[in-house]
């Protein structure tokens, strides 16, 4: 869905037929609270907040949450593609990981022929969690005050976002 034209922006156009901007229009349009990116990252803090309050009574963080799930979906993937899956680095994700499998929910295993290569594995303990925590998302999402369907649309218009900013990131 194209933006809004110049016109529609509060852009005005100079003798030189460039568009100029309004000063007050300006300065409306740098508002804080005007900001698509500060209100997701108030509203992800705000996420992570809810999921703490949600997860403390687990003993799970948000980021070892977010593991739990990727493995739910698919068991024994490596560090690696558990990385590009939550969009973390090795560096985020390994020391992560390692308090995971102190508190004995996954263990880590070497490759064979690759000792280099680390997956990841759910422990009868951690697999047994997908059963306890299966009210998280309803959890989550009731605190929202979204429906169901608000929810949905959200989430669509987030992908959405995310992937055009990172096919923006990936141009230039």
């Amino acid at each position: 869905m194209p933006g809004p034209t110049a016109l529609q922006s509060g852009a005005v156009p100079n003798q030189s037929d460039h568009a100029t901007v309004d000063p007050s229009t300006q300065q409306e349009r740098q508002r804080l609270d005007n900001q698509l990116c500060f209100a997701v990252y108030a509203a992800a803090h705000a996420f992570g907040r809810a999921y703490r309050n949600l997860l403390g009574r687990y003993e799970l963080t948000y980021p070892q949450y977010l593991v739990l799930l990727v493995l739910w979906e698919q068991d024994g993937l490596s560090v690696k593609e558990i990385g590009n899956r939550l969009f973390l680095d090795s560096g985020t994700l390994t020391p992560l990981l390692k308090r995971l499998e102190a508190s004995g929910r996954v263990r880590r295993a070497r490759d064979r022929v690759d000792e280099r290569q680390v997956s990841i594995f759910l422990t009868p303990a951690g697999a047994k969690l997908r059963d306890v925590l299966a009210c998280i998302p309803d959890d989550a999402g009731g605190l929202t005050g979204l429906d169901t369907e608000g929810r949905k649309a959200l989430l669509h218009d987030l992908v959405t976002l995310r992937m055009g900013l990172q096919a923006g990131i990936i141009a230039d």
